[in-house]
């Protein structure tokens, strides 16, 4: 069997050694399910020892390419929950001081198109996570805590079943975000909770319906409102973008 891999140079060999099997599986040289070769066939391939082809696997392991199945022994490629690839992209925009009017504006980008696809292409067990979604936020609205995380359900769930995985990985991306300003609107705004659950129920009743121009059209007016129940709480300058949403999106990101 031809080598998959050469051997490295004097750079961190572990790094190198992840890189580049990361590569291998990100043009598909190796596909989902591909049995990867042995620590012992790796190490004479990259021309290291086994513990320094451990610790690479161990990183990819940690990212999500690489597992082993029940009972098995041989390390496969996997595909990576969404939370893997998500979790990181939402750290990096915490920390790059992410601005309210900059998540009002991704979100008017992403959540409207999923809600359109998902009211065409939301399969039963979709529309039931949907409405499971609904019924948490109906139940918790009073806690704080409980709504937000139900409401966070609620896109996460539209996303999902709008069929597109980029909207989906976006959407996630964005919740880390969506955490502390939702939080600070529904504990200083009493009446947030009224329209969110009225938003919700419109959304899912659409896209129950298959009615993709109903569902983008109370989308929209949903994320709508969540700016104004910002601009309510902080002013408009602030809502404008003046202010960033680092330091509690930044706090939360480092007890990730």
């Amino acid at each position: 069997m031809r080598d998959l891999f050469a051997p490295l140079n004097d750079c961190p060999a572990y790094r190198q050694i992840a890189n580049l099997i990361e590569q291998r599986i990100v043009e598909r040289s190796l596909r989902t399910g591909d049995a990867l070769p042995s620590e012992t066939d790796l190490a004479r391939q990259f021309g290291v020892n086994r513990s320094t082809v451990r610790e690479a696997i161990r990183e990819l392991e940690i990212q999500g390419l690489l597992g082993r199945g029940r009972g098995g022994k041989r390390l496969r490629v996997t595909r990576p929950e969404h939370d893997h690839v998500s979790g990181g992209v939402s750290r990096a925009l915490a920390l790059h001081d992410v601005t309210f009017q900059e998540l009002w504006e991704a979100m008017m980008a992403i959540e409207p198109a999923a809600a359109q696809y998902a009211a065409a292409r939301r399969s039963a067990s979709q529309m039931e996570a949907l409405m499971r979604a609904c019924a948490h936020f109906e139940r918790d609205a009073a806690h704080t805590a409980a709504a937000v995380a139900a409401e966070v359900e609620f896109f996460t769930a539209v996303a999902a079943a709008s069929g597109n995985q980029v909207l989906a990985l976006s959407q996630a991306s964005l919740n880390l975000l969506l955490v502390p300003a939702l939080t600070r609107m529904l504990d200083r705004i009493p009446q947030a909770r009224t329209r969110i659950r009225e938003a919700q129920t419109k959304i899912t009743s659409a896209i129950k319906l298959r009615k993709s121009e109903q569902a983008r059209a109370w989308m929209e007016k949903h994320i709508r409102d969540f700016k104004r129940g910002h601009e309510l709480e902080n002013g408009p300058r602030e809502a404008s973008g003046d202010a960033c949403l680092e330091s509690q999106a930044r706090r939360q990101s480092r007890l990730r």
